[in-house]
């Protein structure tokens, strides 16, 4: 019997301390481990691919044995890790667009013989068909965010696609509320056909802490009193960084004695370089860092300006460190965000009104302890890394007792 994406499958979850994760995984009685092979468009240094390495290293091999696949490029550095190095199978060239790559897959599929096949988002989704030819028992698709070119709905072909290809699987999820709501209108489906699952923060390597404020800040030169706004991430015409930029021109031609930090590579840096120009060196790019834990305790607020968002790591991140956030009313935003009580929002693009809403910042220290300490208390409720993997424990483990994967183990 083929089970479909409709069939539910409860991914509710009581909120865990992240402290409790390994002890509450490990003491339970382990079958031999599940196959599970994540399939991914690209692998490098973005959220998704970042979210997947947080289920693999969030469970023990001996309850499952995780792989990835990637259709198209992958980052040498992070494909050679330690995390990765042999675990990684390739399914197509680096070239862009639809490679049907399905045969390529089905190979795989029919050599390491996975017992679940979970894909992510449109780059990977002839995973789908290709792990029905295969007979692999259990699989998943899930959507992580947005494209700029999805902002006005998806062309009528991949809509299509969508449509066919998720019947086949046997759960559909996307990371937001938001997300899933946008995926079951382009593909006509009720709004509970797609169900939602969170990604998590690690609360424990993501935390407040008053010497990495104080060690950062001596190293990038940036004075105890100054006001420090940060963002992480790709620089991609998405994330609209040059509206941060806008504003913080505006708040030191007030007088404000600011600095932007911007921690991330990509190919609108150059651009971005050139309109922070006025800032002078109030504006300091520092590429892709390691250290970003400590990284977050140096900023005043962190602000995350994409003109759309699926579930933003970043802003996780940011709040579980502690750090009051300014971010648009965008996606999955609001539904990290409350505004006022765990930080501001604002609408995309709105240059006035970011510059209005860190200048409040600015001036009001005890404001800023109160947004950050409630981001704090939210992430370790509703957000952290044990909720997340809770949740696909769950998923995976429920669908494979229901494809009698578990019998006799």
């Amino acid at each position: 019997m083929l089970l479909r994406a409709e069939d539910s499958v409860d991914v509710s979850l009581a909120p865990l301390g992240d402290a409790a994760v390994d002890g509450q995984l490990s003491n339970k009685r382990q079958p031999p481990p599940l196959r599970v092979l994540h399939v991914l468009d690209h692998l490098d240094t973005g959220g998704t691919e970042y979210g997947v390495l947080k289920v693999m290293n969030g469970f023990p091999q001996t309850q499952f044995d995780s792989r990835i696949c990637v259709m198209r490029s992958s980052n040498a550095e992070l494909m050679n890790s330690a995390a990765l190095c042999g675990r990684v199978f390739h399914a197509g060239g680096r070239a862009e667009g639809r490679q049907m790559g399905i045969f390529r897959l089905r190979q795989i599929f029919r050599a390491w013989r996975p017992h679940i096949v979970h894909s992510r988002n449109w780059g990977a989704i002839e995973a789908i068909p290709a792990a029905r030819w295969s007979r692999v028992p259990v699989v998943i698709h899930s959507e992580h965010g947005y494209e700029l070119d999805m902002l006005k709905g998806l062309p009528l072909r991949r809509r299509l696609i969508r449509r066919g290809f998720y019947q086949m699987a046997d759960a559909v999820f996307a990371v937001t509320r938001d997300l899933s709501l946008y995926h079951a209108r382009q593909v006509g489906w009720s709004s509970g056909r797609i169900s939602t699952m969170y990604n998590g923060v690690d609360t424990i390597r993501f935390a407040p802490c008053s010497a990495n404020r104080r060690l950062i800040r001596e190293q990038l030169h940036l004075p105890e009193g100054r006001f420090v706004i940060g963002v992480v991430g790709r620089l991609v015409p998405i994330k609209s960084y040059s509206t941060l930029l806008k504003a913080a021109v505006q708040l030191l031609e007030l007088g404000c004695d600011l600095s932007v930090v911007v921690v991330g590579a990509g190919p609108e840096r150059k651009a971005l370089e050139q309109a922070a120009s006025q800032l002078g060196d109030r504006a300091l790019f520092l590429g892709e860092r390691n250290d970003l834990p400590a990284l977050y305790n140096a900023l005043d607020v962190f602000a995350q300006t994409s003109i759309c968002e699926g579930m933003s790591n970043t802003l996780l991140e940011a709040m579980a460190s502690g750090v009051p956030v300014v971010a648009t009313r965008v996606g999955g935003n609001p539904e990290l965000v409350s505004d006022g009580t765990t930080g501001l929002l604002f609408s995309p693009g709105d240059v006035s009104s970011l510059s209005a809403k860190l200048a409040r910042l600015a001036n009001d220290p005890s404001l800023r302890q109160r947004l950050g300490e409630s981001a704090r208390a939210r992430a370790l409720t509703e957000f952290g890394l044990s909720q997340m993997l809770t949740a696909y424990e769950r998923l995976y483990m429920t669908l494979a007792e229901r494809r009698g994967l578990l019998a006799g183990r």
